[in-house]
């Protein structure tokens, strides 16, 4: 079945379901839940045939279409995956329908939530789809409209602040990424916007790096990182849980995978030479949002701050330039996107028992939701790297990585694991352990069947990876190599600079 269209399936039923939940007349509004919840399980079953029918031998892209669209502009319908691509389908559609599920407790505006968390589906899965670069471009944007408004009309206190600074500083970026992306398409010589076509494009140094910043300026602050993090708090914070889970569990991916996709193979002398800073500018994303999700005193802020350390690892095994490193980022995207997707539906479940997430007004909560404290002690320690879980085995890959290349990155990213110790540990004793003074807290009830649903897949999967990363990593490493060559294979760059010099 391998010509079965799984993957261009798989993008728009999504969007169609989107359509149909929109048709629904009010006086079957009751059933918009479980319209959205099919749609987002057969997406997921049809991913699956992708996992099915992946040949992890080969490198390149398979399972796609190609068709023209626009011949005259040069612009078509082109769409396969690769072993970083596959698995930001599969997270996207894995995690959408415990989203819908998570948006059980929306009681306002229904339809029109659905309506926009569905679309968004759409958006993400297209974006890992496309190689046709204005395609690619169509659904990178079309991102930012159903997050907007899921922020800005369901979320909390000071959402429209946090949905306009979040379009407002994505925007901004991708309008940058565009001006490359038309600046390739006339250099380029065919007048396409195939991706394929444009690997390779014979381009001077100094437009290397005026092209490579212009598609870094967009994949940076989607990340984030520092300093281009300061929308993301805010957009956490205020969000509903859904748009949180989402966000942090595969909105951010985008800029990473962007890094990987477009970045670095397209100009891989600029992405060599700019090696020092990224890999900095990770570090400092590494120390700074653990130290300052340490002095959080929001529990959802918290984690959203955790997520800044989270991804500057990923950067860093990114642009470090060994296979270690590279496999281990892309394997810690998926980790992220699962412990921390994880920790915020946790957080959105004590919310709707108390309404608030402030940590002081827990304590001791352990007693009265057992099951809870028990789901959010597993995550977290999965989020922190502890052997036999998930995390432990994107973050050792990356440092293994980065200890192979530059060796003393090591010491600052290893202090980073100890500070995302400290920080999640020590919120968890804050809400979960001690005394319970308050008497509301004693009378919260544990996790009904809907929640152990929505986490007992999260969970189950945390513990596969991290006992049995084989089938990720054998076909994550062909297309790792591939970008790794690439980012190393420059002949472009002094001496001076190769990554040689950090042994």
């Amino acid at each position: 079945m391998a010509d079965f269209p799984f993957l261009d399936l798989a993008v728009f039923v999504p969007l169609v379901g989107a359509v149909l939940i929109g048709l629904v007349p009010r006086r079957l509004e009751h059933t918009v839940r479980w319209a959205a919840l099919g749609t987002a399980i057969l997406t997921f079953l049809l991913s699956l045939g992708l996992l099915v029918n992946f040949d992890a031998t080969r490198d390149g892209f398979q399972l796609g279409s190609r068709a023209e669209w626009i011949p005259e502009w040069g612009v078509s319908y082109i769409t396969g995956v690769d072993g970083v691509s596959l698995w930001m389908v599969l997270l996207t559609t894995f995690l959408m329908p415990l989203c819908v599920l998570a948006s059980w407790s929306i009681t306002r505006k229904i339809k029109p939530y659905f309506v926009f968390l569905l679309a968004l589906e759409t958006g993400l899965l297209g974006v890992f789809a496309s190689l046709d670069m204005f395609l690619f471009y169509l659904f990178w944007e079309a991102t930012l409209v159903p997050m907007y408004f899921l922020i800005g009309m369901w979320g909390y206190g000071n959402r429209l602040y946090a949905a306009m600074k979040f379009f407002l500083f994505t925007l901004v970026g991708s309008l940058l990424m565009l001006v490359g992306i038309l600046y390739l398409y006339f250099t380029g010589g065919d007048l396409t916007f195939s991706y394929e076509a444009l690997l390779g494009t014979p381009l001077a140094m100094d437009t290397q790096r005026l092209l490579f910043l212009a598609f870094f300026a967009s994949f940076a602050v989607k990340v984030p990182l520092v300093p281009f993090h300061t929308w993301l708090p805010d957009a956490h914070t205020e969000a509903p849980t859904a748009g949180s889970v989402m966000l942090a569990g595969v909105l951010l991916k985008l800029g990473a995978y962007g890094l990987i996709r477009f970045a670095i193979p397209l100009f891989p002398d600029a992405a060599r030479e700019m090696v020092p800073w990224i890999v900095g500018l990770s570090i400092v994303g590494i120390v700074y949002g653990a130290l300052v999700a340490a002095m959080q005193s929001d529990l959802k802020r918290l984690i959203a701050y955790s997520s800044v350390a989270h991804l500057g690892f990923i950067t860093l095994g990114i642009f470090v330039g060994t296979v270690e490193g590279m496999s281990g980022g892309i394997l810690q995207m998926v980790n992220h996107g699962l412990s921390t997707g994880a920790l915020f539906m946790l957080v959105g479940a004590l919310y709707d028992r108390r309404h608030t997430r402030l940590i002081a007004d827990y304590g001791g909560i352990a007693g009265s939701v057992p099951i809870l404290a028990g789901v959010f002690l597993f995550v977290a320690l999965s989020s922190i790297g502890l052997p036999a879980l998930n995390g432990f085995v994107g973050e050792f890959l990356v440092l293994l990585g980065t200890f192979l290349s530059l060796r003393w990155w090591v010491v600052p990213a290893a202090f980073g694991i100890v500070l995302a110790a400290v920080y999640l540990l020590w919120a968890y004793q804050r809400v979960f352990q001690g005394p319970l003074t308050l008497e509301d807290n004693r009378r919260m009830a544990d996790l009904s069947w809907r929640e152990v649903a929505m986490l007992a897949p999260i969970c189950a999967l945390i513990l596969f990876i991290g006992l049995y990363p084989k089938p990720f990593l054998d076909r994550i490493n062909p297309a790792a190599e591939r970008v790794v060559q690439q980012l190393n294979e420059s002949s472009v760059i002094p001496e001076s600079s190769r990554l040689a010099e950090g042994k």
